[in-house]
């Protein structure tokens, strides 16, 4: 049986000598490990203490590295943070979504602008 940690517990470990971060539910101790990511240490500084599932996923680690995260590991959330987690992920993800919805808009002038100049273009080509 895997030890039970909190996200409280897990806060309290965030400095470079002492590195903390739960990914899916398991919590790592990744203090040894910071000198070696490939992706600099101050990656993994930023979710000490927290939860590192998304950050995690966006890089698309390989199975190595998934692998070699077994090493690391020293227990999962208690079931309560789990939860915590799942409120905290949705609210994260409606964020997100609120701000890809208006980012459609931002695609709008440039398309446009290419628009109204391949029309100039074109007229001021057919009467030459």
């Amino acid at each position: 049986m895997s030890k039970k940690i909190s996200l409280e517990e897990l806060s309290k470990h965030t400095s470079p000598k002492d590195l903390w971060m739960s990914i899916h539910d398991d919590v790592y101790d990744i203090t040894k490990f910071l000198e070696e990511h490939p992706g600099g240490e101050e990656v993994l500084l930023e979710c000490g203490g927290k939860y590192g599932t998304a950050p995690f996923e966006d890089v698309g680690h390989s199975m190595d590295a998934r692998e070699l995260m077994k090493q690391y590991k020293v227990g999962e959330l208690e079931e309560n943070d789990k939860e915590k987690k799942a409120q905290q992920f949705n609210t994260h993800v409606k964020q997100n979504s609120q701000g890809n919805d208006s980012s459609w808009v931002s695609w709008l002038v440039p398309i446009g602008i290419a628009c109204a100049t391949a029309v100039v273009y074109r007229y001021v080509n057919a009467r030459s």
